[in-house]
């Protein structure tokens, strides 16, 4: 408990840069406030760093490129293997644990210790480990790194102590699995193999014993060589030579004959008393030709034997397709009896294993089910019905169902709001699943004590919206949302529009949810915006489009006329960056250049829409002058005021959604009105564009496909499952002194004699601005500045790279040189696969900014060298902002609609618009909205900006409201009505509105309210409206904040932050002192950067892979509770007892029970074996699962809880084994008393 107690009486914090023209953070233009102002604000703080910790919670989705497969019959969990080193444990719904080696190895190989509650792995680093599953949290008791030889395959026999590890070399290897030591009883591969033999037989592919007797060891090597190996006497019982190299070998349960798969395609059956030659040879899908010949069948990659008391045994394997079929799925094929079924699958099998009743390999297996692993999905088919159907898949294993592009976060939902959501996304179910229960359903789970309503949104790239029910961190499909059922399908040939959005026209970009009102807003990859409202009623509707033109061209000459034409806004104030042309395609435009045409195309019909989400209106911003439109990069809705706002690398756009009009429409420049922050210098107009048709198809002779790529790029990082970053193009990661412009010399373009007209100055003044250079190659370097992404390459000449402009040359791209948007040299293990932070923060914001002239590479004019060497890296390190250059769009970077003062003299709070750019200014847009039903549907909203700037270091990422006693000031909100229901004349339906005044709970304080205003680089408290700037804080000095949220946690509020360099930082509020700052995760992809999102109880998640989502938290309570509200992976269930032989085949079955791997692989028996083979590597054991709460006091009482729980166990195994030993005891007296009542009375003799 802190008190913080600031004095506010001509308390003013100078600008970032303390430049001329830079107002300071507590001055703006206009008139000094006359509003009562606070001398002091009280706000007791109750945060503090105690309250933080950071951990991984749990994961989502299908694991990222998988390698192995592994089950537990009796525990009923399934482990699943990746390349990168992770290990996903899935049991029954709830029951979801994420392990990963440290090494990042691929998983090779992975074997249950059936029963025992381990796991061992084998990885690519020819390690093994063993896992200790009797924890929620996983750990590595042991490991074992072979330094000599190559591990290729592993078996683990039931309820055996130990492993059979096979090698490259083809040699055989014993490890004890209590001890992990290896044993010196080695199969050597010479020994092995007869003496006559003349090549090396192969790496090992196959271990199994004989289920006929424990003491026989079949290996199988590549290359067609199959022996039993006589474990006892240390010999060959027999050798099987084959032509065919071996992929898999399976048993019948009786241990007489065994099953191979081979790479032609065929499947051997060989039978234990005649070895010489199999007595079956087939080839399923390899069909006799009319020569006579059969068919060449691709690899039979693994076969599975399986028998039935009551049916045909089931021979399951994968591949063996014929190679003339082309363009064939990968296929799982069921041989039962004589029928064949071949189940085609959508990827790549992986691995399958049959699932069967009983552990024991002596006995009829019963198979129930296949587990089918592929590259991307996860099935189980069910084999105990004819049409063998699958089940239905209770994990989210769907979420890479088309490639996610944007993610949001919702914690403590509104109640009702998920049930809702679940009874109408469940009429959309798929049917024809299996009906028995999902096979997979081990371990305990239970609903914890701390749980809450939680929400995740997806985006992804074919348009589609998923609502998933996050609580009590599980994942659940809700609903799903199509988007592209909003427009008509693009067909190929239809001109530029249908070109530029050939592929994925419809990725979401951003989404945007009010969960009290159900509004929904979209933001798609080909500029648009899709508001939903939410209904419980299907209707027949048609959607309402408005087009906007959001195209800034300052350069251009306008005419009167023009202007006067303009048909694009109704609204008499409305205002428009982009001089309005007619909507015609072809009249004012050179040669059939199409204008003002959006890139889709909405249905214009009426539409039967179901019930839930149902679009009502369209936005779009069209081409202008044959250049596409720029990306939208940030948008707020506000239900309680019925606007939508959206801005991006050009302007502003404000949009009334109830009366479907556009009531703003500007560039960011005339946002600022008489208070812009820079100095900014005049120059000439540019001459007019070229009309010709020479020039015009000059500059459009690339401009099909880079139009396409600009307007793919923002999410082509994500849509692609591949982690390859290295395909970015390497010009962009050039040193800055690398650039060589041409040589020729020219006079200054700026000072060229160009015709002047008529300007409209109100809107695009013709200025620029001056400054340092800050680019690389005409790339940007702001975060959140637009990537030249799809700029086209220009041929590399002797003289060095032509610049890309037509016209009068223009300078590259340049950046205000705040600190913020300084040169940032990350660690290399940071940036991996990005030469500079440049290329990185290209594939981050995922927007395309670019010149209006880049197309036309025919420019006849070009910089001289002085000015080449200008515009090399060389200016200075200090965060001044003099001027900045025109050609640097300022994009808005965030929208916050909310009750605040739009004005220092304002005395009470109005509705306003906070905007935030990309050069670190803040700008207040006042609105007055009519608040009466009737009139808000009839009058308009009257909006003008105040001209109140206030300055921060770097791009604007987020604003956040407190009241004077540190509180969350919630944004105003409709409650949610149905406007699909039927009508109640009694009850007609009005708007209700819940509005949260800074001034309601402040009557102590006066008026006012807190504003955080959070950047790249620095986070900012002011008062409002006095706009003092209170406290302020330099969150990095060497990286930038990459997300930002104002988040409530412990009953209080921080402000959390994601930096580049992968720090988490939280501060608090409103003194902005920093609570927590972990190096967590070093950003090595984009994918993390664009999908992170931080949500109110301390938690957080991000994009891990492709297709798994990784939840974190940051809270010291969900920490403390997380082992509670993980799933148990362990359960104590009895192991089945075998089934009673029988006397005959117990007699003549052979001596397998009586077989002792400890006295024929122990040390006394066998001996050490080589310490330089193998080296021993001691694990965590249980201390691992207990760095959840490893500091404090705290974690001193989870360490004691988990040993209690540790020697509980071992004290109810001890006492198990007392009891045993006591019914022992027991029988041994009472046969001992009837011997001794026996023998009493008998006489010596009679002995």
């Amino acid at each position: 408990m802190k008190k913080f107690r600031k004095v506010l009486d001509g308390l003013t914090t100078s600008s970032p840069g303390g430049t001329i023209g830079s107002p300071s953070c507590g001055s703006a233009a206009g008139t000094p406030t006359t509003a009562p102002t606070p001398k002091e604000i009280d706000v007791q703080e109750t945060l503090v760093s105690e309250n933080f910790q950071l951990c991984k919670t749990v994961r989502h989705g299908f694991p990222y490129q998988p390698t192995a497969l592994a089950f537990d019959p009796v525990q009923k969990i399934l482990a699943v293997g990746s390349r990168t080193g992770g290990v996903r444990i899935l049991g029954r719904p709830g029951v979801d644990c994420y392990c990963q080696h440290e090494s990042g190895a691929a998983v090779l190989q992975l074997q249950f210790l059936i029963n025992e509650g381990a796991l061992v792995t084998a990885c690519a680093d020819d390690t093994l480990h063993l896992w200790n599953l009797r924890q929620r949290r996983p750990a590595i008791l042991h490991s074992l790194k072979f330094n000599r030889e190559r591990v290729t395959f592993c078996h683990l026999p039931f309820q055996s102590k130990w492993l059979y590890v096979g090698t490259e070399r083809g040699n055989t290897h014993m490890v004890n699995i209590e001890s992990f030591i290896l044993s010196g009883y080695v199969i050597m591969w010479n020994k092995a193999i007869e003496l006559s033999t003349k090549t090396h037989p192969g790496p090992v592919v196959h271990l199994s014993d004989s289920p006929k007797d424990e003491g026989k060891l079949l290996i199988g090597f590549e290359s067609g060589t199959v022996v039993q190996w006589d474990l006892r006497c240390k010999k060959a019982d027999f050798r099987i030579y084959y032509d065919e190299a071996i992929h898999s070998v399976s048993w019948h349960h009786e241990g007489k004959q065994f099953m191979c798969s081979h790479s032609d395609g065929s499947l051997t059956m060989w039978n234990l008393r005649n070895t010489t030659k199999p007595f079956q040879v087939t080839f399923p899908h390899g069909k006799i030709q009319r020569d006579g010949r059969k068919e060449s069948c691709k690899p039979i990659l693994k076969v599975e034997y399986k028998t039935s008391r009551s049916s045909e045994p089931f021979i399951v394997f994968s591949g063996g397709l014929s190679y003339d079929k082309a363009g064939r799925r990968p296929t799982l094929t069921i041989m039962h009896g004589k029928a064949i079924t071949v189940l085609e699958m959508d990827y790549p099998i992986v691995e399958f294993m049959v699932l069967c009743e009983t552990p024991y390999n002596n006995e009829v297996q019963e198979p129930s089910a296949v587990v089918v692993l592929l590259e991307k999905d996860l099935i189980v088919v069910d084999l105990t019905q004819s049409n063998f159907p699958v089940f239905e898949n209770p994990y989210p294993m769907d979420i890479h169902e088309s490639p996610v592009t944007c993610t949001a976060y919702f914690a403590d939902c509104p109640p009702d709001i998920i049930p809702i959501l679940y009874s109408i996304g469940a009429k959309h179910k798929k049917t024809g699943y299996s009906q028995k229960e999902w096979p997979i359903s081990g371990g305990t789970w239970t609903l914890g004590s701390h749980t809450y309503p939680e929400i995740i949104i997806t985006g992804h790239a074919d348009g589609s919206i998923k609502f998933w029910d996050a609580s009590a961190i599980t994942l659940q499909m809700l609903y799903k949302l199509k988007t592209s059922k909003v427009f008509e399908k693009p067909k190929p040939g239809e001109g530029r529009a249908a070109d530029l959005v050939e592929e994925d026209p419809f990725a979401v970009q951003m989404v945007s949810w009010c969960p009290q009102s159900r509004i929904f807003c979209v933001v798609g990859i080909s500029a648009h915006v899709i508001l939903y409202r939410f209904s419980k009623y299907d209707a027949n509707t048609q959607i309402v489009c408005l087009d906007v033109r959001l195209q800034c061209e300052s350069d251009d000459v306008i005419t009167p006329s023009e202007n006067e034409n303009n048909p694009c806004f109704p609204e008499p104030g409305s205002h428009s960056p982009q001089p309005q042309h007619p909507a015609s395609p072809s009249s004012g435009t050179p040669e059939g250049i199409k204008d003002s045409i959006p890139c889709l195309k909405v249905k214009d019909r009426v539409v039967r829409v179901p019930p839930g989400y149902q679009a009502e209106l369209v936005i779009q911003l069209l081409w202008v002058d044959g250049e596409p439109p720029q990306q939208i990069t940030t948008l707020d809705i506000n239900s309680a005021y019925g606007l939508l706002a959206f801005g991006n690398c050009n302007g502003l756009a404000i949009v009334d959604y109830l009366q479907k009009t556009i009531l703003l429409c500007m560039s960011t420049l005339d946002l600022y009105g008489a208070a812009d922050p820079y100095q900014r210098l005049t120059r000439s107009p540019r001459r007019n564009r070229q009309s010709t048709s020479e020039v015009c198809m000059r500059g459009l002779s690339n401009f099909y496909s880079d139009s396409k790529k600009r307007i793919r790029t923002s999410y082509q990082s994500l849509t692609e499952l591949s982690d390859n970053q290295q395909s970015i193009d390497m010009e962009r990661s050039k040193s800055p002194t690398s650039v060589q412009y041409p040589t020729s010399l020219h006079n200054d373009p700026r000072v060229l004699p160009e015709p002047v007209a008529s300007l409209r100055a109100s809107h695009c003044s013709p200025v620029f601005y001056l400054l340092d250079n800050d680019h690389v190659n005409g790339h940007c370097t702001s975060p959140t500045s637009q990537p030249l992404a799809g700029k086209p390459r220009v041929p590399m000449g002797p003289e060095g790279p032509r610049l890309t402009r037509r016209g009068p040359g223009r300078p590259p791209f340049r950046k205000a040189q705040s600190a913020a948007c300084m040169e940032i040299s990350l660690p290399v293990s940071h940036t991996e696969g990005y030469a500079s932070r440049r290329a990185m923060l290209q594939q981050f914001h995922g927007v395309t900014m670019y010149s209006h002239d880049e197309h036309h590479i025919t420019s006849p004019y070009c910089w001289s060298e002085r000015e080449s060497r200008e515009n090399s890296f060389s200016r200075s390190r200090s965060s001044s902002v003099s001027s900045i250059d025109r050609d640097t769009k300022e994009a808005i970077t965030t929208l916050q609609f909310g009750e605040s003062y739009g004005r220092k003299s304002d005395a009470l709070p109005t509705p306003c618009l906070w905007v935030g750019t990309s050069l670190g200014v803040v700008v207040l847009i006042p609105m007055s909205i009519p608040t009466d039903q009737e009139e808000r549907m009839e009058e308009p909203v009257t909006i003008g900006p105040s001209g109140m700037v206030l300055m921060l270091k770097g791009s604007v990422l987020r604003f956040g409201f407190l009241d004077c006693m540190g509180a969350v000031i919630q944004s105003p909100y409709e409650t949610w009505r149905d406007l699909n229901a039927p009508e109640d004349p009694d009850r007609p339906r009005r708007r209700k509105l819940v509005h949260f005044s800074p001034s309601s709970s402040q009557d102590a304080c006066g008026d006012g309210h807190l504003a955080v205003v959070c950047s790249e680089r620095q986070a900012k408290v002011f008062l409002m409206p006095s706009q003092s700037c209170l406290f302020v804080h330099n969150i990095t000095e060497s990286s930038f904040v990459l997300r930002a949220d104002v988040v409530s946690v412990c009953n209080s509020v921080c402000l959390a932050c994601f930096c580049a360099n992968g720090h988490i930082m939280t501060l608090s509020l409103p003194s902005l002192r920093p609570l927590m700052d972990v190096n967590y995760l070093p950003l090595t992809d984009m994918r993390i950067a664009r999908t992170f999102c931080f949500t109110n109880g301390g938690q957080a998640l991000y994009l891990s892979s492709p297709t798994e989502i990784q939840r974190i938290t940051y809270s010291q309570e969900m920490c403390d509770n997380l082992q509670e509200m993980l799933g148990e992976l362990f359960t104590p269930i009895e192991t089945p007892e075998a089934q009673n032989r029988g006397f005959l085949k117990g007699f003549f079955g052979g001596n397998a029970n009586t077989f002792d791997r400890e006295e024929l692989f122990g040390e006394a028996a066998a001996g050490k074996a080589s310490r330089s083979l193998a080296q021993h590597i001691p694990g965590q054991g249980g201390m691992e699962g207990m760095k959840v709460a490893a500091g404090g006091a705290v974690g001193d009482l989870a360490r004691a809880r988990i040993a209690l729980d540790e020697r509980g166990q071992r004290l109810g195994e001890l006492e198990e084994r007392t009891a045993l030993m006591m019914t022992s005891a027991e029988t041994f007296s009472k046969h001992a008393h009837e011997l001794m009542l026996k023998c009493k009375d008998k006489k010596w003799y009679q002995f």
